[in-house]
């Protein structure tokens, strides 16, 4: 089973929406790839709140059946739709993909 946990730190402002608005439409466009998804196991998203200087504003967590589930998810059409509006609307990622 592979785990991947992505973190993303937002704009204040972007895509004409302000950072808790692009919060809350990552958190509905991730889930809803739940059950979409070949391999996907689970998906799970959080939004920060504590508004910490060190902290990010959303995390996901999602497990995956394999390594090549990850990279079917990747490459899936949902998923590459949403790489298009989340790098218009973070200004840092940070990822981890580990296999238990």
């Amino acid at each position: 089973m592979i785990k991947h946990i992505v973190m993303w730190r937002l704009k204040e402002r972007a895509d004409g929406r302000d950072k808790r608005a692009n919060a809350l439409v990552i958190k509905e466009r991730l889930e809803s790839m739940r059950g979409k998804i070949p391999g996907m196991l689970s998906v799970e998203v959080g939004l920060d709140f504590s508004a910490s200087g060190d902290s990010s504003d959303v995390v996901l967590y999602a497990k995956f059946e394999s390594k090549k589930a990850l990279e079917g998810y990747q490459a899936h059409p949902e998923h590459v739709a949403f790489k298009d509006f989340i790098k218009d609307v973070r200004f840092e990622r940070r990822v981890v993909d580990y296999e238990i």
